[in-house]
This record gives structure tokens, sequence and C-alpha cells, in this order.
């Protein structure tokens, strides 16, 4: 699958319970739509979602499943659990957050990823990250490639965007790490995608700016204020 999407883009079709095209019908359209524009890939999350999609259209598939768990703040495929059910859609790559936060019950990343290729030897790993010290610890782990999925979206790095500073953090990781790194996460413009991949990114994944309508006439709406005052 890595390499199939090298050099391509990969879009993220996800809706929550609260977005008004939540449901796996919606995003199986989404796929079917975002593939005809040249997709080499799907991201999606949970397993109604994803087995929609996949007898939709035949195009390799990200899959995670979102979960909140009241003792931790890992909700990408925090446990055993939302693995064994992504293994048996027959997920390609398997996304799991990779910052050093304790997942639910108190285990550690080092544990959870041995125990899951204990389990699932044949399976391949995305290590969504949110530092540089994320991003090589996930290689050391063995993860098959790292993503920037979560720089902004931890305590850590809150607020901070991808392509900040003329994507200074992909350009880091990408320095740091062997195994390929996907740009993920507020990848907003074509000229940004293009700016990742040119940077040395092996693929890039867009969500919100593509699928989530509600986001874009934000910040369409946004941009109108600001020259409406």
């Amino acid at each position: 699958m890595l390499e199939q999407i090298k050099s391509g883009l990969v879009v993220s079709c996800q809706a929550l319970e609260d977005e008004a095209l939540y449901g796996a019908d919606i995003m199986k359209k989404m796929a079917d739509a975002v593939t005809r524009g040249g997709a080499m890939a799907i991201r999606a999350n949970g397993i109604n979602d994803i087995l929609a999609i996949k007898m939709a259209i035949k195009v390799p598939m990200i899959g995670i499943i979102k979960r909140e768990y009241p003792d931790s703040e890992v909700y990408i495929t925090p446990t055993i659990n939302e693995v064994e059910q992504l293994v048996e859609a027959g997920v390609e790559l398997i996304a799991i957050d990779a910052t050093n936060r304790l997942r639910p019950k108190g285990v550690a990343l080092q544990d959870f990823i041995k125990e899951l290729k204990n389990r699932f030897p044949k399976q391949r790993w995305m290590a969504d990250c949110a530092t540089l010290e994320d991003c090589v610890g996930a290689e050391a782990l063995g993860f098959d490639c790292v993503g920037t999925t979560l720089y902004g979206y931890t305590k850590e790095t809150l607020n901070k965007k991808l392509y900040e500073h003329d994507f200074e953090f992909l350009k880091e990781v990408v320095a740091h790490v062997n195994v390929p790194v996907v740009a993920e996460g507020n990848v907003l413009t074509p000229e940004q995608a293009a700016k990742a991949l040119e940077y040395g990114a092996h693929a890039v994944v867009v969500g919100g700016a593509i699928t989530r309508p509600q986001q874009i006439t934000e910040r369409f709406v946004a941009a109108i204020k600001e020259v409406t005052k």
C-alpha cells in the first residue's frame, strides 16, 4: 500500500455524529467521489463507514476507530478492541495514536505495539504523531510509516499548524526518520499539498478541506467577515 500511495493524495472521509454528513452511506459516496477525482487511498473512521466504502470502491484504506475512554486522552484506535475490528475488516494500514500519552488502563505505546505485532504479524501500522520525539520513537518501535496527524491537537502542540513556518515541523520529521512520512493535518489547499510532497512527504492526507463542507464554509464566512467589519 505504501508504494501505491507514494507521491499521491489520500483523502480522509470522516463525519462525526454531530455533523450533517454523518452516516456510512454518505461517506461511501464521498469516497467514491474523491476516488474519481484521483485520490489514491481513503482514510476512514469506524467499521460501518469502512465496510461501506470497501464495498463501493477498490482503493487501499487507512483505517481508524475514534473512541473516547474516561481514563485516557488517546482516542484514535486506543485499545486492542478497536484494532481487532479493523484487522477483521481487512484494512490495509491501521493508524493508531503514537504519542507518549498512556492508553486506556494505563497501557504504554511500546507495550501496545508489541502486542499488536505479536498478534497480527502481517498487519501494517501507521503512527499518528504530534512531536518529533513521537515520530522518532515510532520508527524505533517498528511502525511502517509515521504521520504528522496529531501535530496541533495535543496539549503540547495545541493550535500549531502543519503549514506554519513553511512546513518546518514536516521538514524536521523527514530529516530525522527513515520510514515514510505521511503529511496530515491542516493541509488546506492544493498548493500546500504539493509543497508537502516537495518537502519530502511520502504522501499527503487531506480531509476537511475536501470532505467537510461545514468547515470549508466556516473559513469562507470568517474571511468575508474580516473584510466587511
